[in-house]
């Protein structure tokens, strides 16, 4: 989904120092390195996760952001095939998309900045303004990418495990909500992002896990040769401002249509209004309705074989691929990110959802507790 630009990054930054954080791995035989410093001094730092067969995830406790991907091609051939940054300082800079990062508290967009719980009117920041209609996005200013998380690692399950507090009242957010994330690698090639979440008063939730990924393993690459499966016959039509309308429109005979693995730049052009008003794909796939985790999304790269399958046992999937990187940001290696060099495969509750009544509720309140989980299978063919 497009991100939106920073407006005060030194604010953002400064916010950002004033969390408490920490990591644990006094005792940990996963390795934690240094990550660069933030704006007041302190030390971000990252776990790397390894399995039995040399994958890596590399987690930063710097907005729970899983921060590099190594997975092998077909000729077993190991690459990081996610963008991002090469040091904390990159994470807090304009050029950031939330790029690999843990996005809350409400992940994806609530128009106009406001919704009403209990007969109260909320008021969030409106930081992205799609088709010049301001709305927000991700959080806000300073959502959970850009605050320090407390990271401890866990040997026996192979697993870093970031805990953080978001304040009654950050970001406009009522309650204190209380988040744990956890990030596990097995041996099946799996790496799970488990998400729980409580809250002291009445809120709304969406926490949501932003990589951007291409498979080939060249970040200069387009993703528009990717093969993407979809198992959702339904997605949300948006208003010019990215906004759903409350419609879930059926996705037959529609460039929408991925529910057999079609290739993502064979109709992102086409002459349809979703398109249009996207930049192309930049749309929330309703997903066929099953109980508890099951397949939601499945990607190849035809040249370098590697396959990503995506499971959730989240209603929905924002599917973006990538329309608004611009080159600016120097990503690792002084990488620049070009339009539609990488997609993103959102599992989610449904954008504006505290705002859409015949919607699933986003809705928390106190003595519930907020689960979200995806499941990330790599393998190649």
């Amino acid at each position: 989904m497009k991100a939106a630009p920073l407006m005060t990054l030194m604010a953002a930054a400064c916010l950002v120092g004033c969390k408490e954080s920490g990591s644990s791995s006094a005792t940990s035989k996963i390795p934690v390195d240094n990550f660069g410093k933030l704006p007041d001094g302190r030390e971000a730092k990252i776990f790397t996760l390894t399995n039995k067969n040399g994958l890596r995830a590399k987690i930063s406790d710097l907005g729970a952001t899983l921060v590099s991907m190594e997975v092998p091609d077909k000729a077993g051939k190991l690459a990081d095939v996610t963008h991002g940054f090469d040091n904390a300082a990159g994470y807090l800079s304009p050029g950031n998309d939330y790029f690999g990062a843990t996005v809350g508290r409400f992940g994806n967009r609530i128009k106009d900045g406001k919704f009403t719980i209990e007969g109260k009117e909320y008021t969030l920041a409106t930081n992205n303004a799609p088709g010049d209609i301001p709305c927000h996005l991700h959080g806000g200013n300073v959502g959970f990418n850009k605050v320090m998380w407390t990271g401890e690692a866990n040997d026996a399950n192979n697993s870093v495990t970031l805990t953080y507090v978001s304040k009654d009242g950050e970001e406009g957010y009522p309650g204190t909500l209380t988040t744990k994330v956890t990030y596990t690698l097995n041996d099946d090639n799996e790496l799970k992002w488990e998400v729980k979440a409580t809250t002291d008063a009445p809120t709304v939730l969406n926490i949501v896990h932003h990589t951007y990924w291409n498979l080939s393993g060249d970040p200069s690459t387009s993703i528009n040769d990717h093969l993407l499966m979809l198992d959702a016959d339904k997605y949300l039509p948006t208003n010019a401002g990215l906004i759903p309308t409350g419609e879930l429109a059926p996705v037959a005979d529609t460039p929408m249509d991925f529910t057999k693995p079609t290739a993502i730049g064979d109709r992102v052009e086409a002459d349809f209004e979703a398109l249009k008003l996207g930049g192309g794909y930049d749309h929330a796939w309703v997903l066929t309705p099953k109980e508890g985790l099951r397949l939601a999304a499945r990607l190849k790269d035809p040249k370098s074989g590697r396959v990503l399958e995506v499971s959730t046992d989240q209603p929905a999937i924002q599917f973006y691929g990538g329309n608004f990187l611009k080159g600016a940001a120097d990503g690792k290696g002084g990488a620049k990110y070009e339009k539609r060099t990488a997609l993103c495969l959102e599992t989610e509750g449904f954008p504006d959802a505290p705002n859409q009544p015949s919607f699933p509720s986003a809705e928390l309140k106190p003595g519930e507790t907020y689960t979200h989980t995806m499941v990330l299978k790599f393998s190649a063919e």
